[in-house]
C-alpha cells in the first residue's frame, strides 16, 4: 500500500536538477570562469589545432562566459597557443610520460598553468596551482589532480625559484 510519492523519485529529480552544471554551489570567480573556458578552449585546439580566434568566438558564445573576465580569458587562450611548444618543453622533463600519453584535459591544465606561472607574476604560485588543480579535479581523471599538482609545484619551483625559496623561508 502506497501512503504517498516515493521518495526516490524526488531524490532521482533533485539529483537531476543538481547536475545541470558542474559545481552549481561553488562561488567561481570571473577569473576562475575565465580558466575553465580556456580549458574548453585549449582542449579544442589540441584536438583539432582550430585558429586562436576561431576558438576565442565560438567559447564567447558559450552559456554564462558574460560572467567570466574576458581578458583573462583571452590572454589565456592565445598566451597559452602562442606559447604552446616553448611551454611544453619546459614541462616535458617533469613529466613520468610523454606529452602524447597525457589526457587532452591534464596537457591543457597544465600549459595553463604553466602559461600563468611564466607570464602572470602577479598572480603567486600557489594561487597559480590551486587553480589548476581545482580545474583537474572538476574536469579531469581520479587523480589528474595530484598529478597535476605535483607537476606544476615543481615547474614553480624552477621558473619562480625566488618566490618558492621565499614561501618556503616563512
Amino acid at each position: 500500500m502506497l501512503t504517498g510519492p516515493d521518495p526516490a523519485l524526488n531524490d532521482r529529480k533533485s539529483m537531476t536538477a543538481k547536475s545541470k552544471h558542474a559545481n552549481p554551489s561553488k562561488n567561481r570567480s570571473p577569473r576562475h570562469r575565465a580558466r575553465e573556458f580556456a580549458l574548453q578552449g585549449l582542449y579544442e585546439w589540441l584536438l583539432n589545432q582550430e585558429d586562436a580566434a576561431v576558438i576565442i568566438e565560438h567559447i564567447r558564445q558559450a552559456h554564462g562566459f558574460d560572467k567570466a573576465d574576458s581578458e583573462h580569458f583571452v590572454a589565456l587562450l592565445s598566451g597559452t597557443i602562442r606559447n604552446a611548444a616553448s611551454l611544453q618543453t619546459e614541462l616535458a622533463p617533469l613529466l613520468d610520460r610523454s606529452l602524447a600519453e597525457l589526457s587532452p584535459i591534464e596537457h591543457a591544465i597544465l600549459l595553463i598553468g604553466a602559461f600563468e606561472l611564466a607570464n602572470h607574476l602577479e598572480i603567486p604560485y600557489r594561487v597559480v596551482i590551486n587553480e589548476e588543480v581545482e580545474l583537474a579535479k572538476s574536469f579531469g581523471g581520479i587523480d589528474g589532480h595530484k598529478f597535476v599538482n605535483g607537476v606544476l609545484d615543481r615547474l614553480a619551483a624552477k621558473m619562480r625559484a625566488q618566490e618558492v625559496q621565499a614561501d618556503k623561508a616563512h
